[in-house]
């Protein structure tokens, strides 16, 4: 270990030590999702995101915009102005609404909308309520439905 000079009067070399300690922890426990550095997940990265079902992709645009333009499969609709309320709802309550098992905050979430935009104010969201493995598509639906035409031609 490099020696570490304090600046600040009253701070010893353990407590510099013990916050170091505390930040390699934290750094060793982050993998895949991690909301010191969330990021944005490609669409090769969330088809096999969903295809190994360990991640609840929610889709943050309005109920209007799924029902007329469609809705990446396996994702549940929760749009953004009741995000903020449905992450902190008792797990009952979710269930009965949105007919999913509410996510605990160590879950994995993936936060998509029609181009990034509103993903991207959930995925912050998110992160200010606690949520811990939180990452966002940004090419949200226009990206996922340009590409899912192209795979199937």
């Amino acid at each position: 270990m490099l020696p570490v000079f304090c600046a600040v009067r009253g701070v010893g070399l353990r407590s510099v030590e013990t916050a170091v300690g505390g930040l390699k922890s934290i750094w060793g426990s982050c993998q895949n999702c991690c909301t010191i550095f969330p990021k944005d997940v490609t669409y090769r990265e969330l088809k096999n995101l969903l295809n190994s079902k360990k991640v609840m992709l929610i889709d943050v645009r309005d109920s209007w915009e799924i029902l007329e333009y469609g809705k990446i499969s396996g994702s549940i609709n929760i749009p953004l102005d009741e995000l903020g309320e449905a992450l902190q709802m008792n797990p009952r309550d979710f269930k009965e609404k949105y007919h999913e098992v509410k996510p605990s905050k160590s879950d994995s979430l993936v936060f998509s909308c029609l181009a990034g935009v509103r993903s991207k104010k959930a995925m912050d969201t998110a992160v200010s309520l606690g949520f811990n493995s939180v990452q966002h598509y940004a090419g949200g639906w226009k990206e996922w439905i340009k590409y899912e035409f192209s795979e199937k031609k």
